[in-house]
């Protein structure tokens, strides 16, 4: 299967862009694609080789699930990949556009399980949701 990429531009700069998508507090503020999920436990190694560790739910405790990986490379301030524990591949491109916008790219393998629009719907909605608290805050 192709794989799936997903975009933004953040209001915000390069440094602040960076901490608050790796930050585990700030992880935790944002990694929902919907008002009704919420991500209670962030662990994040970002490192070659570290490992991180997201705990999604839903709000009224329905349902909940890991969702975590190995870093394969980092490049801080620019760009990550990783391989989710399910053996799929995932990369972040950080993009500077002047001093206070950040492009934010991220190409992920589909699983699946799952329709493929469904997917790039999900993703992009987390990733709009981190936009939204990076300018927010």
């Amino acid at each position: 299967m192709e794989a799936i990429t997903i975009k933004t531009e953040v209001n915000a700069g390069l440094d602040k862009v960076w901490d608050y998508y790796n930050n585990p507090e700030h992880v935790q503020q944002w990694n929902a694609a919907h008002e009704s999920w919420h991500c209670p436990k962030a662990e994040n190694d970002l490192r070659e080789g570290g490992r991180f560790s997201y705990r999604m739910e839903a709000r009224d405790g329905s349902f909940g699930f890991d969702f975590g990986g190995v870093y394969t490379s980092v490049q801080p301030g620019k760009s990550f990949t990783y391989t989710m524990d399910d053996e799929r591949k995932v990369s972040v491109s950080f993009v500077p556009e002047g001093d206070s916008t950040t492009g934010i790219v991220v190409v992920f393998d589909p699983e699946s399980q799952n329709p493929v629009e469904m997917q790039e719907q999900g993703w992009q909605a987390i990733l709009d949701n981190f936009k939204n608290y990076a300018e927010m805050h």
